[in-house]
């Protein structure tokens, strides 16, 4: 599945910031403006998230179109006959 979708490995980013990362950032002392370090990696882990997400979504669409699947997508979206 992966070789057919590449793009889906942009949801494994969340994942590594969030699980595989976290016992080497797991520390306090050095502070970013004035914040423990965990908590400064968490927040940006959280912002780019949805940008993980977006970047899977846009290339997947983009691939979908490129097939000729984006058109009958979009007009079963729109109400009409797929």
């Amino acid at each position: 599945m992966i070789r057919r979708r590449p793009q889906l490995l942009w949801l494994l980013v969340p994942y590594v910031l969030y699980l595989g990362v976290l016992p080497f950032v797991n520390r306090v002392t050095p502070l970013v403006f004035g914040m423990p370090f965990l908590f400064v990696w968490l927040l940006g882990a959280t912002l780019l998230t949805p940008v993980a997400v977006w970047l899977t979504r846009r290339a997947d669409l983009r691939d979908r179109d490129r097939d000729g699947d984006g058109d009958r997508d979009r007009d079963r979206r729109r109400g009409g006959r797929a």
